[in-house]
């Protein structure tokens, strides 16, 4: 029998209500057999400043130490003005800091997005996967799961009730922890 493994979902938004904490949620009920999901919430990460790498605030240090504890990484982003959120953005900087002690090195990771527009975050979803390449993450690419038109896929409690991107986001945390354990495997 496989490991029992350990992914940490992380939401773009800081918005409680946001459709990308409830696509991360959707996603913990949709996990494979032997898979949980913890979702850390951004809120409290500082703006990242080079000065204070030496003596990190109490709240990255938490997220980094989540981050190495984590076998895989499933990243939830809106898309602000054609791109990645500040707040995802900056967390990933923070964590990826000082230089050499990067918390993302080597994690597989998944990436989805929702939005209310019609491209459902992909470019947003594009720009974090350009992100991977100097992080020196293993991105699952298959199936991208964009979510468009969120307000219609989300009821009104924030349930996602569309069953074809149910069944996207089942296929692709089902592909994340086959490349886990398969790089799991191979070390």
């Amino acid at each position: 029998m496989d490991a029992p493994l350990c992914f940490l979902g992380i939401p773009g938004s800081l918005r409680r209500a946001s459709y990308n904490r409830a696509a991360l949620v959707a996603a913990q009920s949709l996990l494979p057999d032997g898979v949980r999901m913890d979702i850390f919430d951004l809120a409290g990460i500082s703006l990242y400043n080079q000065d204070s790498e030496e003596d990190p605030a109490p709240r990255l240090m938490e997220f980094k130490k989540q981050i190495r504890a984590a076998d895989a990484i499933v990243l939830a982003t809106p898309e602000y003005n054609y791109s990645v959120p500040g707040v995802l953005k900056n967390a990933i900087d923070c964590a990826s800091r000082p230089y050499g002690d990067s918390a993302w090195t080597g994690k597989p990771v998944a990436v989805m997005g929702a939005s209310i527009g019609l491209f459902g975050s992909a470019r947003a979803q594009y720009h974090l996967r350009q992100t991977f390449i100097t992080l020196d993450m293993l991105p699952v690419n298959q199936p991208e799961v964009m979510i468009a038109n969120a307000c219609k896929v989300f009821d009104t409690e924030g349930v996602l009730v569309d069953v074809p991107t149910r069944e996207l986001i089942r296929q692709l945390m089902e592909n994340l922890a086959d490349l886990t354990r398969k790089l799991g495997s191979e070390i």
